[in-house]
């Protein structure tokens, strides 16, 4: 299994591949980060395609070719497991035949054939939890998931829809979806989005990441989802919701401590 119950799971990477460069940056800084916390499992996260962004003006990224190319380039080079989205069943095969990590986007939850076409692969399922879906319903999420006999299943929550443009996270999600058999992971990052609220794209709140951050590990998470970016202003996609990489190692310092406490 690609899970470690004894290490705590890190997805983390760029919200959209953008180019080598962005993804050696990122991925150099991530090595450190490994050095100095053995505790750590990183696995290396990118977007080759946003494609539910608010507008049709939105940058979508890389497309799946060149993402995929990316991604390969980060397995070998820097030995990260790697993760990226899939959107329709056809993009699931060359898709496995690279990443380790299949995650089926929030949005896209209940997507039957999806699911069970991600299933299939034997690769790990990273599902989103929908923001219109409450923690309970994972149950049957993971419920397809199993009928097809997914090699590992990952579940993580991003924040519940909240009136318009807001979200908020219910700390019982990681007790409600641990329940169920399967790691649950807090994506930090987008749970602090403004949806569609910055005028044709998201908005964003990155100051309440680290705080949500340690409720969550508090709170029983078994990993965090972490978006970050050598300059985020420059991002092509949740510019006000990633963390600049420079602030990540003492992010991620302060998360451990609060594991480690949580463990003792």
């Amino acid at each position: 299994m690609l899970f470690d119950s004894k290490r705590l799971l890190l997805i983390v990477g760029p919200c959209s591949l953008e180019n080598e460069k962005v993804c050696r940056t990122v991925a150099d800084a991530l090595t450190q980060l490994a050095k100095a916390h053995p505790e750590l499992k990183i696995v290396f996260k990118g977007s080759f395609d946003k494609a539910n962004r608010t507008s049709l003006a939105g940058d979508r990224g890389t497309g799946m070719a060149e993402g995929l190319k990316l991604l390969a380039l980060v397995k070998k080079d820097y030995g990260f497991p790697v993760l990226t989205d899939v959107h329709e069943r056809e993009q699931v095969k060359p898709v496995a035949a690279v990443c380790d990590v299949l995650q089926i986007p929030a949005f896209l939850c209940r997507q039957t054939d999806l699911l069970l076409a991600a299933a299939a692969t034997g690769r790990v399922v990273n599902v989103k939890k929908g923001q219109f879906l409450s923690p309970q319903e994972m149950e049957f999420v993971v419920s397809k998931l199993k009928q097809v006999k997914a090699k590992e299943i990952w579940q993580t929550e991003r924040g519940t829809t909240f009136g318009y443009q807001n979200l908020v996270v219910d700390m019982r999600s990681f007790a409600l979806m641990k329940a169920l058999g399967h790691p649950a992971i807090f994506d930090a990052t987008h749970s602090v989005q403004l949806p569609g609220a910055a005028g044709g794209k998201s908005g964003g709140q990155r100051e309440f990441v680290p705080a949500l951050a340690k409720a969550a590990l508090a709170a029983g998470a078994d990993g965090l989802f972490i978006e970050t970016h050598p300059d985020p202003a420059k991002a092509i996609s949740d510019a006000a919701s990633q963390i600049p990489l420079a602030g990540l190692p003492a992010l991620i310092a302060s998360c451990l401590a609060v594991w480690r406490a949580v463990r003792e």
